[in-house]
């Protein structure tokens, strides 16, 4: 096996072994487990389907797509208030952070420049439209 295939199939064993990705595995299960959040999700893709099926008739309802939106912002502001929800996005934000900075350290890599650079705290919000860039 290729020596470079090897570390980083070593890195993603130690990867599902960080708590970061433990506590994503074990928020994803609680989430899936939780019948209330699981319902509301599933009204949430009925509402998304309704507004595609409405959208696509020639003689669509401007009112009533208008209402099947609300319905969906209504519910989606559910899912995302739901407590598992909360938790589930928090860890998967601690993981993004990690794996973003192992992204960035073989990127700087491939670029020449230092990787080690990748492991130096930054201020970046996640939102690129306010960055002037990663360099």
């Amino acid at each position: 096996m290729d020596t470079l295939l090897a570390m980083a199939i070593d890195l993603a064993t130690q990867l599902q072994a960080d708590p970061r990705c433990e506590a994503v595995l074990a928020a994803t299960k609680a989430a899936d487990d939780d019948a209330t959040l699981q319902e509301l999700i599933s009204e949430f893709n009925l509402k998304r389907i309704a507004i595609n099926t409405e959208e696509s008739k020639e003689d669509s309802d401007p009112a009533k797509l208008r209402q099947l939106n609300e319905e969906l912002r209504s519910v989606y502001a559910s899912v995302m208030a739901h407590e598992k929800m909360m938790a589930y996005n928090d860890a998967k934000s601690e993981l993004d952070v990690l794996v973003n900075k192992i992204h960035f350290a073989i990127n700087l890599a491939i670029q020449g420049q230092d990787p080690n650079l990748a492991a130096q705290e930054s201020s970046c919000t996640g939102n690129c439209g306010t960055c002037g860039g990663c360099h």
